[in-house]
């Protein structure tokens, strides 16, 4: 497809620049909002867990939910932008998230675990349209050889969401865990209750809705500062064709580890922190470390975007995967103080790694770097299968013999560095 606004690449002064910036600050905005909004996953897992009596596999469903999206609706997104171009499709992924946000009102009055599942796939579809537009504008948005970095830069920003949202998360959400033990309630009080408790999650969603609507409505009133080309959707065989460049398939593999691994990681601090053998942590007082783990992620995105100015992106990526495998093994085999701090500092770690991963696959690519984008963005869909496999091997061998799972993720990464250390040629098929 067209890619809309490659104009604006080498824009050189006056009112072009002033739309770059412009464009720019919605672009990041856009990060800000869906990354805070995902992360919060983080927090309503422990909450659902304890609520429904859930084990670790069934808790995770609730990522399953959130990012099978990616690989249902990213392909048909990607096409919708084809059709009517970034702006509005941005409104549209706004909206859908919106509706996503309302319908936890009715998943809380029904008080069924399935009905939380509905609202959080249908809030995932609306983040994978709105992430289908933000990471190949943002690459448009400036020169070609600093688009490593700039990405960097955006996804820092979406770091800042996963790190603010969770932490007022915590606080409204697993603040409010009753003592009361569900498994000793049944039938219409079982239900009764599990609606009273989920209202914390009503209220806040209902306050993201009100938020995303006002969002949707200035970018609809900015639709057309984008001067964009339409052209009719690529076939999936089209999309397909891109996965016999090597280093784009692997680059798409390496996203699924990665969002896998991270996903899994950051799911599972709130019940890693509580364990006696890490901090014997309350809920509340666990969920509020999410911050160090997924900010851990943004400081090193601002010092990632420079370094990746310096070294190369590929050797970078590996140093960043191989030093996350060293700290799963610290914390997997250590107790107290270092396993706890090990574990959250894998965000760190982490910083990097999306933004990397996904421009050094899409390197080369030159016109259909957007199409790359929508099956990277399917490939996101390891988000719902690691943490599910992850969860499954806690119930079998516990959460700290679990961690193998992400550790295998990273190290398919690292190899993916080294493999892509070097720039790739220009091809424009």
């Amino acid at each position: 497809m067209a890619i809309p606004g490659t104009q604006y690449t080498e824009a050189a002064g006056g009112a072009a620049d002033r739309e770059v910036r412009t464009l720019r600050l919605f672009v990041i905005a856009l990060f800000f909002m869906f990354g805070g909004i995902t992360s919060l996953n983080d927090v309503v897992i422990p909450k659902l867990k304890a609520l429904f009596t859930l084990n670790y596999a069934q808790a995770m469903l609730v990522q399953f939910a959130f990012f099978i999206a990616y690989f249902l609706i990213s392909i048909p997104a990607a096409g919708v932008v084809a059709r009517i171009g970034y702006m509005r499709t941005a409104a549209l992924g706004l909206l859908t998230m919106t509706a996503g946000c309302l319908l936890f009102i009715p998943a809380s009055s029904s008080g069924v675990f399935g009905a939380f599942l509905i609202a959080i796939f249908v809030l995932g579809s609306g983040i994978t349209i709105v992430q289908v537009v933000a990471n190949p504008l943002i690459s448009m948005l400036g020169r070609p050889q600093t688009v490593h970095s700039r990405l960097t830069f955006a996804q820092a920003f979406n770091s800042l969401g996963t790190t603010i949202f969770p932490y007022v998360g915590s606080i409204l959400i697993l603040g409010s865990l009753s003592r009361v033990d569900p498994q000793r309630l049944a039938g219409a009080a079982l239900t009764l209750f599990r609606s009273e408790q989920t209202q914390v999650i009503v209220r806040t969603y209902i306050g993201l809705a009100t938020a995303l609507v006002l969002i949707a409505t200035l970018v609809w009133l900015a639709r057309n500062k984008l001067p964009e080309s339409k052209s009719e959707a690529p076939t999936l065989r089209h999309y397909l064709s891109l996965l016999r460049v090597p280093r784009f398939s692997y680059g798409a593999l390496c996203i699924f580890f990665y969002v896998g691994g991270e996903v899994a990681i950051g799911s599972l601090i709130v019940n890693y922190l509580m364990q006696s053998s890490v901090w014997g942590a309350g809920s509340e007082d666990a969920g509020k470390h999410i911050i160090y783990y997924w900010g851990g992620a943004m400081v090193g995105r601002f010092v990632g975007s420079y370094m990746l100015r310096i070294f190369s992106p590929g050797k970078v990526l590996a140093v960043h995967a191989a030093v996350a495998i060293v700290l799963i093994l610290i914390s997997a085999n250590t107790v107290g103080f270092i396993s706890g701090w090990s574990y959250l500092a894998i965000g760190l770690f982490n910083s990097i790694m999306f933004p990397t991963i996904f421009s050094l696959a899409c390197e080369g690519l030159g016109p259909r770097a957007a199409e790359a984008s929508g099956i990277i963005c399917v490939a996101i869909v390891g988000g719902a299968v690691v943490p599910w496999i992850t969860g499954r091997a806690a119930d079998l061998m516990g959460l700290k013999a679990a961690l193998i799972v992400p550790a295998l993720c990273y190290a398919v990464i690292c190899g993916f560095g080294i493999f892509a250390r070097r720039p790739a040629a220009q091809s424009g098929h």
